[in-house]
């Protein structure tokens, strides 16, 4: 087995005869091409395939629905009687297809992944229908596709080479983007490129989905979106725009984040972004928008389009509604998501809800709720009131009253300050006012995404102890190994996993992170780049040329949950970007505002 760029490809040894499979899907399209051709033979191959078809979601079971098939040209069309699930058909360039017995399935197919984590680990297929074809060195290939469209392109070696040209087109738009640096790129690097086109998905959002009468989504959006991971993540806000800048920015496709970031406002409510957007289309409800982070990212991530483009239009025509992202956090929002006039820090919490990124919930038990003041959200805003400032002289609005705030944001986040651990506390002024000390990774933002919040000495105690606690070579953890609840494995049930998700499992996005506060503090961005060698290994080892979502706390940190997760993927590249393109002192990623700023 092997990855040819985007493209799994197995070669069968059968006797003599050497066999090969492909398989892809083709780009923007619902559809699935797998290719087979005969490499070598002292006498023909007779292939005799099974088309074994289900219509599930990708969290749950066959429900074991009525299938109406129908021979067609050159295959079958199946048409599942299911509300909300198309009709498709697979089809063959050649070879003889025979329908099976109508309603015969195939009970109890072993799920080896689901039985791993602890779920319903058999299901059903039907039986519909048997392709058969002999290969020859006069006829050596077979393409078969599976497609929702009503007439998919039957020639798998066009099919091939336009999955070709595509990750060629990826690369070389990487390239153009980065002239200096491409050529520095070892091949792990390359790979998360074409990795990054995968999170990248066309979306439709339908009219009136937000529960906000404010809301400007008056009437249906098209464009882009990110998906969170593979295979069962969705859309999230949070994960969108952490994932932004390293997906869309760092490989030359600016136009995409644009999109995203522009139909991202139309959902702002309350001043606030949807953590997630609900699976099938149905409407946004109240408890879509639990997230107290995903905003503040989205202001950041507004910042690095603007640094990387110049795109002084599209702040100008979002800076109204930054403005109201301000206002709601001052005056109090959801969740109780609200500024504190006494340190000028933010609040956020309520009983039984998750808001920050740390978000598992058991049976409705908020394993790590963080009720209180958390440091990273209080990182994110600071960079958002410094934002704002240098977005205001952009557009020609006065920066005062964002200037005061950030000023006093930046004083109270010296309370965060533990000096007898050395290092930052993770939640103040929680339920029972005792600051919150178990070491995770959040407070490293401080020191990665802005120099102000902390002193150099304080930024150096910070990576310190990160890296002496917390790192792996394959990320962090999210709670040192020494704190009483830390979970050393990720495995079992979904209970049993959801404890443990973030209390030490390792999380693969803040190696970015990491790395660039590393290199911040200590000047060093080759010293940082090193860091990254163990992630590049890793593309070969689970999801194979993409980043897993998470990674067991306790050597060897074996892959676990999504096997492609986009924040790891976009966090990696923009680190190696970022430290390969350093030159002298580390650049500061949230600079005061000013004209010459600009």
């Amino acid at each position: 087995f092997s990855l040819e760029g985007s493209v799994p490809t197995w070669r069968y040894a059968l006797g003599d005869a050497l066999l090969e499979k492909r398989l892809w899907m083709r780009p923007g399209a619902h559809t699935t091409t797998v290719l087979y051709r005969l490499l070598q033979a002292s006498q023909p191959v007779r292939l005799s395939l099974t088309v074994l078809v289900n219509a599930r979601s990708h969290h749950g079971g066959t429900t074991h629905p009525e299938f109406a098939l129908q021979a067609v040209s050159h295959g079958v069309a199946i048409a599942p009687r299911l509300a909300g699930v198309p009709s498709f058909v697979v089809l063959s360039d050649r070879g003889v297809t025979h329908l099976a017995n109508p309603g015969e399935w195939v009970r109890n197919v072993a799920l080896m992944a689901e039985a791993e984590r602890g779920l319903p680990a058999t299901d059903d297929h039907l039986r519909a229908a048997l392709l058969t074809a002999t290969l020859s060195p006069e006829a050596p290939t077979l393409t078969v596709v599976a497609s929702t469209e009503a007439h998919p392109p039957l020639d798998g070696e066009e099919a091939l080479r336009e999955r070709q040209r595509h990750d060629a087109g990826l690369l070389a738009r990487w390239r153009a983007t980065q002239p200096r640096l491409a050529p520095l790129a070892p091949p792990w690097v390359e790979q998360l490129v074409l990795a990054a086109d995968q999170f990248v998905v066309a979306r439709t959002r339908g009219e009136a989905s937000v529960p906000d009468a404010h809301a400007t989504n008056s009437a249906a959006t098209a464009g882009h979106s990110l998906l969170a991971g593979y295979p069962w993540f969705g859309d999230w806000g949070r994960d969108t725009m952490i994932s932004l800048p390293g997906l869309t920015l760092m490989t030359g496709r600016p136009a995409i984040a644009r999109q995203i970031l522009r139909t991202y406002a139309a959902y702002l409510s309350q001043g606030l972004l949807p953590n997630r957007f609900p699976d099938g289309g149905e409407p946004l409800g109240e408890g879509d928008y639990n997230t107290v982070d995903a905003t503040l990212w989205y202001v950041e991530a507004l910042r690095a389009y603007h640094e990387a483009t110049g795109d002084g239009a599209l702040i100008r025509e979002l800076f109204p509604r930054l403005r109201q992202i301000v206002e709601a956090h001052c005056l109090g929002t959801r969740h109780g998501i609200r500024r504190d006039p006494a340190d000028g820090l933010l609040r956020a919490g309520a009983e039984g809800t998750q808001l920050t990124w740390m978000d598992a919930k058991v049976n409705g038990e908020v394993i790590t709720p963080r009720i209180g003041k958390p440091v990273e959200v209080n990182v994110l805003w600071f960079c958002a009131l410094r934002t704002l400032s240098r977005f205001a002289v952009l557009t020609g609005h006065p920066t005062a009253p964002t200037d005061t705030l950030a000023e006093e944001a930046r004083q109270g986040f010296q309370r965060f300050w533990n000096a007898s651990a050395g290092c930052c506390f993770d939640v103040l002024d929680g339920p029972d006012g005792t600051p919150e000390a178990a070491l995770r990774p959040n407070q490293l933002l401080a020191v990665s995404l802005t120099d102000e919040l902390l002193t150099p000495e304080q930024a150096r105690q910070v990576v310190a102890i990160c890296g002496q606690e917390l790192l792996t070579p394959v990320g962090l953890r999210s709670l040192a190994s020494r704190h009483p609840a830390y979970q050393a494995t990720y495995g079992g049930g979904p209970l049993a996993r959801d404890r443990a998700y973030h209390q030490g499992t390792v999380w693969g996005w803040w190696l970015g992170p990491y790395a660039l506060a590393h290199a911040r503090v200590h000047g060093d961005p080759e010293g940082a780049l090193r860091l990254l060698d163990a992630i590049g290994h890793h593309l070969s080892t689970a999801g194979l040329g993409s980043i897993s979502e998470i990674f067991d706390g306790d050597a060897p940190h074996t892959p676990r949950g999504c096997i492609a997760q986009a924040w790891s993927v976009a966090e990696v590249l923009r680190a190696w970007v970022e430290l390969r393109g350093m030159e002298g002192p580390v650049q500061v990623r949230t600079p005061r505002a000013s004209t010459r700023d600009l």
